[in-house]
């Protein structure tokens, strides 16, 4: 047997299991979710990664992040802020996308801003009162105790101020202390979700519309507390996209973009609302 028979017999097989799982993983073959309904996007971080670390999937680099922004731009995509999207939401344009942020990194205002006013982009970010000093991972899974998330950077009063002047940000809850609301009692609920909402409200003399449960976990009782405090939506942490804003405004499912993703998978993110066949 010649030696181009045997590379032959190595390196189809070979191929046909990297297109297998290149087609599991990226499930390019998906249907798209109709582009009626609109896409929210969850980001947190816009920095570059930082090796050894445990959340690099929270950081997108700037890179990536204008490379997204550049693609939207230019394949029609319209932006909204999630009080836009909520107010609109029978009359949004096919191709509408809400750019959402959690935690206030101090990088949503050094890096994420100037691209989307590069960009003519608008967004949403979820703010904790109490972000400076604050290592709330560990109140979702205890080992996650490496200080990681206390050590970044955090937005500055003056920075969320500049950032909403611009009119590129609008401002949503997100708890006084980023807390675990299935680990803290009703009222202790009311007080974050109420306190933080009213302070927001003092330092940005305007109202604060939008909730985004804290992990994205949250309980039966508190889409209603939302609700009941002036709340008009609330986002959840993922899920997907979201096909129907109306009913399910108080769970409103979100595209996680993560940082390890590449942006064949942002693409696919977009079109299915996964990376692939399954998440």
């Amino acid at each position: 047997m010649s030696t181009l028979l045997i590379a032959l017999y190595i390196l189809l097989p070979l191929c046909g299991l990297v297109a297998i799982w290149f087609s599991f993983r990226y499930a390019w073959w998906s249907k798209a979710v109709d582009y009626k309904h609109p896409r929210i996007l969850m980001y947190h971080m816009v920095s570059d990664p930082k090796p050894g670390t445990k959340f690099n999937g929270l950081r997108v680099s700037p890179a990536m992040f204008e490379k997204q922004l550049q693609w939207l731009k230019q394949n029609n995509w319209h932006f909204v802020t999630m009080n836009q999207l909520i107010d609109n939401h029978s009359q949004l344009p096919e191709k509408t996308v809400a750019l959402t942020f959690d935690d206030g990194y101090e990088d949503n205002y050094s890096q994420a801003l100037p691209l989307m006013k590069k960009y003519d982009a608008c967004g949403t970010l979820y703010l904790v009162i109490n972000r400076h000093n604050n290592d709330w991972s560990t109140k979702k899974k205890a080992h996650h105790n490496s200080g990681e998330l206390v050590k970044e950077p955090k937005l500055s009063d003056d920075q969320v101020n500049e950032m909403v002047s611009s009119g590129v940000f609008e401002i949503g809850g997100h708890t006084t202390n980023h807390v675990n609301l299935n680990t803290i009692d009703k009222q202790t609920k009311y007080s974050e979700m109420s306190e933080s909402k009213a302070m927001l409200e003092e330092q940005l003399n305007t109202p604060i519309n939008s909730f985004a449960y804290p992990f994205g976990i949250y309980g039966p009782e508190d889409p209603a507390i939302a609700k009941e405090l002036g709340y008009t939506n609330a986002v959840l942490a993922e899920g997907g996209i979201e096909t129907d804003v109306d009913k399910n405004r108080f769970e409103l499912r979100r595209v996680k973009i993560s940082g390890k993703d590449n942006f064949l998978a942002f693409k696919m993110r977009m079109k299915t609302g996964k990376r692939g066949w399954k998440k």
